[in-house]
């Protein structure tokens, strides 16, 4: 699929925006599933409660083209974001962590939709290793380089204990790993031609105590 148009640089695209486009696109799938066919930016910032000029911008770093007072099929449009995104070109990838945060990586279902599968999973609990969880086999985490290297798999995820994190983060870069995505609770090293993705839970959750505490006026 083609944009019209050149398409926009990675590093000219707001983080912002490519967080809201996975808002509209399951906004997008639920109009779809209730029987739409049709719909405008500004339809859907009406829905989201969003500003309509933004939603139109983000809409357009997708090269989409819509009608004016009409907007986009809604199927297109779908499409032009999963294509954007690269949902629809899935990516291999491997997991360091097959514990209980691991564990639930492995097992939803989702992400190959999303663009990456989860094809190997590596720890180094003697305890784990040759389990299979979620039909993967738990293997060693040192074979973690040689099969980076032989499957060519660009994605690494890590989900172990902070400590542990910089050590895998170095093993999978030396496998040719060219993309992070980091659930360990700190901060990691990567060389800058590797793309690292940090998943603070912790900074989610303290985001969503404070606002609790002063809504409820337990903070002075």
């Amino acid at each position: 699929m083609k944009a019209n148009g050149s398409t926009p640089r990675i590093h000219e695209i707001p983080e912002a925006s490519l967080r809201r486009l996975p808002i509209y696109y399951r906004c997008l799938q639920e109009m779809m599933t209730a029987g739409a066919t049709q719909v405008s930016c500004a339809g859907l910032a009406r829905v989201l409660g969003l500003d309509p000029t933004q939603v139109r911008k983000d809409i357009e770093l997708t090269g989409i083209v819509g009608k004016p007072k009409v907007g986009h099929p809604l199927g297109e449009l779908v499409r032009w974001i999963e294509n954007f995104l690269g949902w629809n070109r899935p990516k291999d990838a491997v997991l360091a962590g097959a514990g209980s945060l691991g564990s639930a990586l492995l097992g939803y279902q989702k992400f190959r939709s999303h663009g990456i599968e989860i094809v190997a999973a590596f720890d180094i609990d003697p305890d784990k290793i040759g389990q299979r969880i979620h039909g993967r086999e738990i293997q060693p985490l040192m074979f973690l380089p040689d099969f980076v290297r032989q499957r060519g798999t660009l994605v690494g995820v890590i989900a172990t204990p902070a400590a542990d994190a910089q050590s895998v983060t170095d093993l999978m870069v030396s496998g040719g790993i060219r993309a992070i995505w980091n659930f360990a609770p700190t901060h990691i090293q990567v060389p800058e031609r590797v793309i690292l993705q940090n998943e603070d839970l912790y900074h989610s959750l303290a985001s969503l105590s404070f606002k609790l505490e002063s809504r409820m006026g337990v903070r002075r």
